[in-house]
């Protein structure tokens, strides 16, 4: 699927923090689940986002909304792990938050920026603004993780899309590829839903005013469709800042 972006977002000169390989093809025949280990924004970033996501929605009501099921977050890793492996993934990522301590962190956000398909619809996000608390704390989450992470999941990985439609081609690749968006290439962002491509153009010329928000909790999710985050595997809300 071609991809090309509208960008209003302000970059910041920080540290070339690198990360190593691919994710391994693994010989182990269990299934494979599709994980967002995922920042969980406050209420004054949740206002915002279910707000843009209304006016996505009111002129494309196709779009998914925000809800339960669709959660506003903050992705900082997303791949496959063997489903068995859950329980260890979730162990690792808690040690993380315990010496992290991500809970809290303040960020502010930068503009709306978003990529569209040949069909002309987008996915539209709020970009936020990296920092090395934030860049530090995805490095460790993905170093704790790495060990769990394997190669060439399918859509068998995802929650079902509930209308039947399958899991879309991209979002089974992009998700392998997240490592290579990591670090460096990390652009921090909280998805706020599906636009026609005309509308959403509009959407990024307008004035933008930014606002700060923290981080509300930490979790582990299985992804749906688009990278959304559908089910909740574990998540924590522990914070001694």
């Amino acid at each position: 699927m071609k991809r090309f972006c509208f960008i209003l977002v302000i970059f910041f000169s920080l540290p070339y923090v690198a990360f190593s390989a691919d994710p391994q093809v693994s010989t182990r025949s269990e299934a494979l689940t599709a994980i967002d280990i995922l920042l969980e924004p406050d209420d004054a970033m949740l206002v915002q986002a279910k707000a843009d996501n209304a006016r996505l929605r009111e002129h494309y009501p196709e779009g998914f909304a925000l809800d339960a099921t669709h959660i506003a977050h903050i992705s900082v890793l997303q791949c496959y792990v063997h489903t068995n492996d859950l329980d260890k993934v979730s162990a690792v990522v808690k040690r993380v938050v315990d010496t992290q301590k991500p809970v809290g962190m303040e960020l502010k956000t930068t503009g709306y920026y978003t990529y569209s398909s040949e069909q002309g619809v987008g996915l539209a996000v709020i970009a936020i603004a990296r920092t090395p608390e934030l860049l530090e704390y995805q490095k460790e989450v993905i170093d704790a993780a790495r060990p769990f992470m394997v190669a060439n999941g399918t859509a068998d990985a995802f929650v079902p899309n509930e209308n039947g439609a399958p899991i879309g081609e991209t979002t089974v690749a992009d998700i392998e590829a997240y490592i290579h968006h990591s670090g460096d290439h990390y652009r921090p962002h909280v998805t706020i839903g599906l636009g026609k491509e005309d509308f959403l153009k509009k959407m990024m010329a307008a004035p933008y005013a930014p606002f700060t928000f923290k981080i509300e909790s930490v979790g582990v999710y299985q992804l749906g469709n688009f990278g959304t985050a559908r089910k909740k595997l574990w998540a924590s809300t522990v914070s001694s800042r």
